[in-house]
């Protein structure tokens, strides 16, 4: 995928770059200081996929992404994580990464990225049950029926088998899919996978002790490889 990167940050682009660099399938045309810049290339070239920061002086990434008629695949650079949820407002926006990025964070979206290419040139039959996103929303067909949820209402996704049960502030629906299919489609601003079985929404977090997490009522365990990365999320005092 031909790919440009857009950031104000020179150490930023560098970073990036690099990043870029461990993906055979990239290919980084061009890298731009500003929004505009970017504009009057896409003009003139056609690109595959942009890496774009949100705050940039004057003309921030949505104001960027507003200005473009046929957009590509974005994905969004930050050191913000609380714009997550407006970003998935947009349909090109294939992911939210907030800085410092790691090499395997990174590789994940590049993973989305190339799927939703794969899917533009070859369209292929959705399953029964597959999850589609729409903003705030995560629509499951359960019994025939796009039964649509709330996002942020998602406290818990478990596995049971060849089912995933999605537990919300009002309802669980039980789906015929898989954990990885569904955290896919979930924003990683408010979602992680704690264990292979169970995906929990960290805004939801009552307490915490040893290795497992209160919501509600449930009691979650968490796997030793996965704590760390729920203690980075966490904004502890």
């Amino acid at each position: 995928m031909n790919c440009i990167i857009i950031d104000d940050e020179a150490t930023a682009r560098m970073i990036i770059t690099q990043l870029c660099s461990h993906a055979p399938s990239l290919n980084v045309l061009e890298e731009f200081p500003n929004a505009m810049e970017a504009i009057k290339y896409l003009n003139q070239n056609e690109v595959d996929l942009i890496f774009l920061d949100i705050h940039m002086p004057d003309f921030t990434g949505f104001d960027f992404i507003e200005t473009l008629k046929n957009p590509p695949k974005i994905v969004l650079t930050t050191s913000d994580p609380n714009f997550a949820i407006q970003a998935f407002e947009y349909d090109c926006i294939v992911d939210y990464l907030v800085k410092p990025i790691t090499q395997e964070r990174f590789l994940k979206a590049i993973d989305k990225a190339e799927a939703k290419q794969e899917t533009a040139i070859k369209p292929e039959s959705k399953s029964q049950n597959v999850e589609t996103t729409s903003g705030n929303d995560l629509y499951v067909n359960i019994d025939r029926r796009l039964i649509k949820i709330d996002i942020p209402s998602i406290y818990l996704v478990e596995a049971k088998g060849d089912y995933i049960q999605v537990k919300t502030e009002d309802k669980n629906y039980t789906v015929h899919s898989t954990l990885k299919k569904i955290e896919e489609k979930l924003p990683d601003s408010l979602f992680l996978k704690v264990h292979r079985s169970y995906i929990i929404n960290i805004k939801k977090i009552i307490d915490i002790e040893d290795n497992s997490v209160l919501i509600k009522k449930d009691v979650i365990p968490v796997s030793r490889s996965n704590r760390p990365e729920l203690m980075k999320r966490l904004n502890l005092l």
